[in-house]
């Protein structure tokens, strides 16, 4: 039972399907559920592939109520990839909304799944593909099941290439990763399981490549060996649903994963988000008391000039207005010439003034 705590902190794990175009991913899916609804844990299940014409399941959440695929296309002016990418962009700022929907049911949960669309890149190296990943497992245990087509995969090159994209993956998102070799009812998966753990294995299979493409591989493979000790690997038949159970045991072993090596990872990158933030807003704001200061000191230094000037003439102001005011009243009627007069008058005796009270306020900064 994939739980932590109690009832209500129940944290059902996050199953984020993804594979090749013709992998299997969604007859996996099918097969995936109507497993669980026989052990009487039915799972909680989104769509986000918004070009798939018709689901062998029943989706909680399905981009397709949401976004209109075809019509994307049509108003944007984009091919089938641009559709997708476009419409799981616009899914993706209401996946707040989604989130509210999870958690809601997540106390009567016990797996949640993911499918995601056959075009592989468009959910793993886009940023609405990356938001979900990282929004989901910033609240609960959130794995990554590569589904692989054993089948096609038995051939080096092949083989190469599913790992190195498997890597790429497990690098970009690094969240716990589970290899989920398909079709096994076809092929078993036993000769890809032996060339991961055993090098010289590998090396017999590329010595029958006589291509140049086999020391680059070899090479590679070299690379790979640290990175095939971290997955999780299992065979499954979607058809007929050999290896479920083995599937599940690996959720469980991913869950424990996710606490001890994930969280506590996601948990030091917020914090140290937390401590540049609160770094930023106590510089800024040092920066703003500084501002500030020197704007008061300006302020203070005008005013302190007017005041003086003021305090030291008030009398002599106020005796000077008494003075001039009644006689420019008096002079309402004169002519324009005489007006003139008095107003040069007026800013000359002003200019005197404001001349004085400087030079008060100097030889007192001097004397002070």
């Amino acid at each position: 039972m994939s739980t932590s705590g109690s009832t209500s902190e129940k944290r059902p794990p996050v199953i984020l399907c993804i594979g090749m175009a013709g992998s299997g991913k969604t007859t996996f899916m099918q097969r995936l559920n109507a497993h669980l609804h026989a052990k009487k844990q039915p799972p909680y299940i989104l769509n986000l592939d918004p070009a798939v014409g018709a689901l062998p399941f029943t989706a909680n959440i399905d981009i397709r109520d949401t976004v209109n695929y075809k019509e994307v296309m049509k108003q944007y002016n984009l091919g089938p990839n641009g559709g997708i990418l476009t419409a799981l962009n616009l899914f993706t700022t209401k996946f707040d909304q989604v989130l509210g929907f999870v958690e809601k049911r997540a106390p009567t949960l016990d797996y949640i799944l993911v499918d995601t669309p056959g075009q592989i890149e468009i959910f793993t190296w886009s940023a609405s593909g990356a938001i979900i990943t990282d929004t989901m497992a910033a609240t609960y245990p959130t794995m990554i099941a590569y589904i692989i087509d054993t089948p096609r995969t038995a051939a080096p090159a092949t083989f190469m290439s599913n790992m190195l994209y498997a890597c790429s993956i497990l690098y970009k998102t690094k969240v716990p990763f589970i290899l989920v070799f398909n079709k096994t009812d076809v092929k078993s998966h036993d000769f890809a399981v032996e060339w991961m753990t055993d090098f010289e294995a590998f090396q017999e299979a590329l010595q029958k490549d006589k291509s140049y493409m086999s020391s680059l591989m070899n090479s590679m493979s070299l690379v790979l060996d640290e990175f095939y000790a971290h997955l999780k690997v299992v065979g499954v038949s979607a058809v007929t649903g050999a290896g479920m159970d083995d599937f599940l045991k690996a959720v469980d072993e991913a869950v424990v994963e996710y606490d001890q090596e994930y969280k506590p990872e996601l948990e030091r990158v917020l914090e140290e988000r937390r401590q540049k933030k609160e770094a930023e807003k106590e510089e800024q704001m040092a920066r703003l008391m500084k501002d500030m200061a020197m704007e008061e000191k300006g302020k203070e230094v005008k005013f302190g000039e007017g005041n003086k000037g003021k305090s030291l003439n008030e009398d002599e102001d106020e005796e000077d207005e008494d003075k001039r005011e009644p006689r420019y009243r008096d002079d309402l009627d004169s002519d324009d010439e005489d007006e003139e007069a008095h107003r040069t008058a007026q800013d000359e005796h002003r200019e005197r003034m404001e001349e004085e009270s400087l030079k008060r306020y100097l030889s007192g900064q001097r004397q002070g």
